[in-house]
């Protein structure tokens, strides 16, 4: 059953659909029509007969300066691909919530798959936050160690640089017919 699942929806066809819009990973409406296997309209027209089901966490319409941004960084290439309307995006959970409303074996299976691609991508997240935490704390780590290393290399300079000699007066008796000498 797996290996079906896989052919049905290879990851990179998947992870190519993912955009990341207000702070949320996301699938448009029509790449995920297409991916279940329905016309984009169909799709749209089950999502307003059972909108109680799609709360602003699951689904919400892109802006039109958010289309404009997805257009100017070549993420879709152009408005026409969206099919003339400002079209709806899906989280994770709407893209689950989306398989029980098309009831379709093929739209079951390709969520599941694609909730299990937004699951990864979450675990990579967090794999990607700990190594970078842990650099910033090497970081701080070498920027201590470099102000230390810098404090030592200034006492040993001062050490380094000759100390300007002073004229001195002769130490010891003299006699009254030498003048003040001085070395």
């Amino acid at each position: 059953m797996t290996e079906k699942k896989e052919m049905i929806v290879p990851d990179e066809m998947v992870i190519s659909k993912i955009y990341y819009i207000r702070e949320q990973k996301v699938m448009l409406d029509r790449d995920l029509a297409e991916l279940y296997g329905v016309q984009p309209i169909r799709l749209r027209e089950q999502v307003k007969r059972n909108s109680d089901r799609f709360p602003d966490k699951f689904m919400f319409q892109l802006t039109e300066d958010e289309v404009d941004g997805m257009v100017s960084q070549n993420a879709i290439p152009s408005k026409q691909h969206l099919g003339g309307a400002l079209p709806y995006v899906f989280t994770e959970h709407g893209v689950l919530m989306l398989a029980n409303v098309l009831r379709s074996k093929t739209a079951i299976q390709v969520s599941i798959r694609i909730v299990e691609i937004f699951v990864k991508m979450r675990e990579m997240l967090s794999t990607n936050k700990d190594i970078l935490l842990k650099l910033e704390q090497l970081e701080k780590q070498t920027m201590q160690n470099t102000y230390d290393v810098q404090t030592v290399l200034d006492y040993i300079k001062q050490f380094l640089v000759p100390v300007e000699q002073v004229e001195r007066r002769m130490i010891g008796f003299r006699r009254e017919d030498e003048q003040d000498q001085q070395r």
